[in-house]
C-alpha cells in the first residue's frame, strides 16, 4: 500500500475550483506482541466501509462509527488476551490506527490539518477539536458515569484516545458539554472525532501541494 506524496494540481481556471488528483492515501500496518495480534488497514478516501472484529464488541461497535462518520473505508483484525481483560487489545488497537493514520498522511501535504465538530446524541453533546500538528496531546474531558457499557470498561475510551492521538502525533481535545448516558456519551465522542478528522485530513485545494505549517514541517 502506498502512502500519499502530495497532491497534483490539475489544469483550471482557478485554485479554489480546480479538480485535483492524488495518491490513495491508503495503509496497512500490523502490531504483534506477547498480549495481541493487531491489523489496521486503512483508506482516508474511502466510502465508510468498515470490518471491524476485535473481539470487544462495544469497540466494534466504535469503529464503525469512525469509519461510517468518517468516510474512512477500515479494516481491523486484533486477537488478544481479552481472556485476562480488554485492556491490552483496545490499547493496540488505537495504536496501530494511530500508526495507521500517520502512514496514510505521509509528510501531510495538502490537509486542511485542523478540524473541529460537535456532535449530539440524545441528551449527550461532545465537542472533539484536533490539530495533525506532529505534536501529540490529549485533553481528556468525559465524565462518564458509569465503570461499564455492556462488559467494556468505560474507563477504556481514554486508554483509546491516548493511544490514537500519540502514534498519529495529533494534538486532540475532547470535552462533555452534556449528558447523562455512558453509551450516548462514548458514542457521540467517536461521532464527533470522525466527522473533526474527516474535515482536517480532507484536501485543501488552495495549498494542495504545500505543507500546512509556517514552519513548512509537521
Amino acid at each position: 500500500m502506498r502512502s500519499i506524496e502530495h497532491p497534483e494540481i490539475s489544469s483550471g481556471q482557478n485554485s479554489t475550483n480546480s479538480n485535483f488528483s492524488f495518491n490513495p492515501r491508503i495503509a496497512t500496518v500490523s502490531r504483534t506482541t506477547g498480549e495481541t495480534d493487531v491489523k489496521v488497514t486503512l483508506n482516508l478516501d474511502g466510502t465508510g466501509n468498515c470490518n471491524a472484529q476485535t473481539g470487544i464488541p462495544f469497540l466494534d461497535h466504535m469503529l464503525h462509527q469512525i469509519s461510517s462518520h468518517g468516510l474512512i473505508d477500515l479494516d481491523v483484525q486484533a486477537t488478544g488476551d481479552i481472556e485476562i481483560d480488554d485492556h491490552h487489545t483496545n490499547e493496540d488497537v488505537g495504536i496501530t490506527l494511530g500508526q495507521a493514520l500517520a502512514k496514510a498522511l505521509g509528510n501531510r501535504k495538502g490537509i486542511v490539518r485542523f478540524g473541529h465538530f460537535i456532535a449530539p446524541l440524545d441528551e449527550a453533546l461532545v465537542q472533539i477539536a484536533l490539530d495533525f500538528s506532529g505534536r501529540p496531546h490529549l485533553t481528556y474531558g468525559l465524565e462518564i458515569p458509569t465503570q461499564r457499557v455492556g462488559t467494556y470498561d468505560t474507563q477504556l475510551v481514554r486508554e483509546f484516545f491516548v493511544a490514537v492521538a500519540n502514534n498519529s502525533q495529533m494534538t486532540l481535545h475532547i470535552r462533555q458539554l452534556d449528558g447523562i448516558n455512558s453509551h450516548h456519551i462514548i458514542e457521540a465522542t467517536f461521532k464527533a472525532f470522525a466527522r473533526a478528522m474527516r474535515m482536517a485530513t480532507e484536501i485543501d485545494p488552495r495549498r494542495a501541494s504545500t505543507i500546512p505549517s509556517s514552519k513548512g514541517v509537521l
